[in-house]
C-alpha cells in the first residue's frame, strides 16, 4: 500500500515554515503532538505519484496545490508496512481556509449513532523545528529532505572559466 503527499514551505523573514493538517475527528480532537502530517492519500493502481499527491492534497485541504516545481522528497516507510511519498512545493496558502472531506465514524463508540468527521480539521504553517515536534514521527525524514534540498540551493555554482 502506498500514499503520496505534498509539503508546501514558504519563507518568511529568513525561516523556512511549512504547511502542516491537524487529523480530524474525535480521536486526534485534544492531541497536538504527532497529531499534525503533510496532505497525502492512497495512490490509486497505476497511479503516477506525483500527480496523486497533487490530487490528494486538493482533496484534503480543498486548496489546489501551488504551481511550481515539486522537490522530490523520498519515500518513508511505516510500522504498518505502508509507504509514503512526499515532494515539497513552494507556496504561501492561506491555511485558515484548509476545508477537508469528511468520514463516518460510530461516535462515541458502541452508541450505534454515526456521525460525520472532517478528515483534516485544521492547517497552519510552523518553521521546520516546532514542525517536527508536531508531525507523525515517521513523517520527519520529509522535513529533514527538505531542509537539506533547500541548503543545496543555496550553494554558490562554481562559475568554471
Amino acid at each position: 500500500m502506498r500514499s503520496a503527499g505534498i509539503l508546501v514551505y514558504r519563507r518568511r523573514r529568513g525561516t523556512v515554515e511549512v504547511l502542516l493538517v491537524h487529523l480530524g475527528g474525535p480521536l486526534w480532537a485534544k492531541k497536538d503532538a504527532s497529531a499534525w502530517s503533510i496532505p497525502k492519500g492512497l495512490l490509486e493502481d497505476g497511479e503516477d505519484s506525483a500527480q496523486a499527491a497533487k490530487r490528494e492534497f486538493q482533496e484534503e485541504t480543498g486548496l489546489e496545490c501551488p504551481a511550481g516545481p515539486m522537490l522530490d522528497l523520498g519515500e518513508v516507510r511505516m510500522k504498518s508496512g505502508k509507504r509514503v511519498c512526499a515532494w515539497a512545493v513552494e507556496g504561501d496558502l492561506d491555511a485558515s481556509r484548509v476545508r477537508s472531506n469528511l468520514f463516518t465514524l460510530e461516535w462515541p463508540p458502541r452508541s450505534g449513532k454515526i456521525k460525520e468527521f472532517p478528515e483534516i480539521d485544521r492547517g497552519h504553517y510552523f518553521s521546520v523545528t516546532e514542525a517536527a515536534s508536531k508531525i507523525h514521527a515517521y513523517q520527519k525524514p520529509f522535513l529533514e529532505r527538505l531542509v537539506e534540498r533547500l541548503r543545496g540551493e543555496e550553494q554558490p555554482k562554481s562559475n568554471p572559466q
